[in-house]
């Protein structure tokens, strides 16, 4: 990364966000879960991708006032589609605009989220294609079927469930999965015998899938 990169101050791009300029090509987009922030995922995000630059919004809506999501959604089991379809184009819009106000490479650009932030990369991969070049989506759900097959054969995706998840019926993993494939996605799939939660085991998957996805620049 040259030196103008590293010193450019963060902007107003409609999302509150964390920026840490790494040294390589690649951009880990970090999507937070339900009640995180855009600091939530940073640690770990360092901890996968050394070299990579740390791109963290923060989810713009308020559940019950106090919970911070990145779409809103009528039940625990019951998403809001509108409204994720909606904030799925806001979301990016903002890392078009962070592409361009940080001097990114837009080739390089990888998602890792979880939960609430994975299901929102995966409305993304479906609906953007071509804004990602991967995605790590930890603890996802199929939050709808694309309207058309979007063009996916370039686009490497790790699926990391539990098979005990209560937010996420193994039927509906399984249909992510195959609507990733039937697209041309590289999907790799990791079933954790857990829940929701995430375990220790996940990250070593995610940084071993990470390690075939990031840029084989030298510092």
């Amino acid at each position: 990364m040259n030196s103008a990169r590293a010193v450019v101050p963060r902007q107003d791009l409609g999302y509150e966000h964390v920026i840490e300029p790494g040294s390589s090509a690649d951009t880990l987009l970090l999507l937070h879960s339900t009640g995180g922030d855009e600091h939530q995922l940073v640690g770990l995000g360092r901890q996968l991708a050394p070299r990579a630059t740390l791109l963290s919004p923060r989810g713009k809506v308020l559940e019950n006032g106090l919970i911070r999501r990145f779409f809103a959604r009528n039940s625990a089991l019951e998403l809001d589609i509108p409204d994720l379809l909606a904030r799925t184009d806001e979301l990016a819009e903002f890392v078009q605009s962070a592409v361009g106000a940080y001097a990114l490479d837009p080739d390089r650009v990888i998602a890792v989220g979880y939960s609430n932030g994975a299901n929102i990369a995966v409305s993304l991969v479906l609906r953007r294609p071509g804004l990602l070049a991967g995605a790590a989506l930890l603890r996802p759900t199929l939050p709808y079927d694309p309207d058309t097959e979007p063009a996916l054969e370039r686009t490497r995706v790790l699926v990391a469930s539990g098979s005990r998840d209560p937010y996420s019926r193994p039927e509906a993993t399984q249909g992510l999965v195959d609507v990733l494939r039937a697209a041309g996605a590289d999907v790799s799939f990791e079933l954790a015998d857990t829940g929701h939660e995430l375990l220790e085991s996940d990250i070593v998957a995610t940084h071993r899938w990470l390690a075939g996805v990031l840029s084989e620049d030298k510092p």
